[in-house]
């Protein structure tokens, strides 16, 4: 470098700068040590997050504070997802029940319980595996019913859906993979009691049930893939905690304008309820 070989007033002088900008180190900003610690505070929670969903959990926080900034900080404190992918076959679409067309491939979804998706994953225990079955609402992203079985029979989405279709009796469509477990007579006719329509994707064409599988993915990125289950009480303890606490009444959504599937639905609610109002 030229400071090496020739004086510092030298160099300045030469480059037109003040000698005082050679030494200077540049300052944070204010507060910016608390944001740094309130970003990571967030990042800790939700190892998940990108930079824009940490800035809206931030706002919800009341910082003050925008996204370009909030990511700036994040690259220079090395805050990136960082993420295990583990693979376990739970589809079985090999399977002589019938099959039904994809319904939900070009609906527009305008409202709760127009259509539910539904999907499987496996969860590791300390020396075994258990297996969750969950359904969602596609409009609210809200779980409508899930169940933590011991094995992959068709008992484990059945429960799920019985304790969905509980709580939640006006399902229209009800979407899934054609995975046997979904297929079978048992599961298929309760739906057909309650009149609701049967839509699967393609076999092999996992994007067909890309919201489900969305779902899935957050589940397993942020609680299994980030716990340690001893047994299946444990995992069903914790996995409930997440499912019906967590995903719903903390975790902040970008396609539901950074709200939680709670707050998005009671919002919803509310607006339809005043425009039946000033009707």
């Amino acid at each position: 470098m030229l400071a090496q070989d020739y004086p510092v007033t030298v160099v300045c002088d030469m480059l037109g700068c003040a000698r005082s900008s050679y030494y200077h180190q540049p300052a944070e900003q204010p507060g910016e040590a608390e944001l740094k610690a309130a970003i990571k505070t967030v990042a800790a929670e939700w190892p998940t997050y990108g930079y824009r969903r940490v800035t809206e959990q931030l706002k919800r926080q009341e910082w003050t504070v925008n996204h370009k900034r909030v990511r700036r900080l994040m690259r220079l404190m090395d805050l990136q997802a960082k993420t295990k992918r583990r693979k376990r076959r739970t589809t079985n679409s090999e399977h002589d029940f019938p099959r039904y067309p994809n319904l939900v491939q070009d609906l527009e979804i305008v409202r709760p319980e127009q259509a539910w998706v539904s999907d499987i994953t496996y969860v590791r225990l300390r020396y075994d595996f258990v297996y969750l079955a969950v359904i969602m609402d596609v409009f609210t992203r809200g779980i409508r019913g899930w169940h933590l079985g011991r094995s992959l029979d068709h008992t484990l989405t059945l429960t799920a859906l019985q304790r969905a279709l509980a709580k939640y009796p006006a399902l229209e469509i009800h979407h899934s993979d054609q995975g046997v477990q979904y297929a079978a007579t048992a599961y298929t006719q309760v739906l057909q009691d309650v009149h609701v329509q049967i839509s699967m994707a393609d076999v092999g064409e996992a994007w067909q049930n890309g919201y489900a599988e969305r779902l899935i993915r957050t589940i397993k990125e942020e609680e299994v893939d980030l716990s340690e289950y001893l047994d299946y009480n444990d995992a069903y303890r914790q996995l409930g905690r997440f499912l019906d606490e967590v995903y719903m009444h903390k975790r902040i959504h970008s396609s539901l304008g950074y709200l939680t599937p709670a707050e998005f639905e009671e919002q919803w609610r509310k607006e339809q309820a005043l425009a039946l109002d000033l009707n």
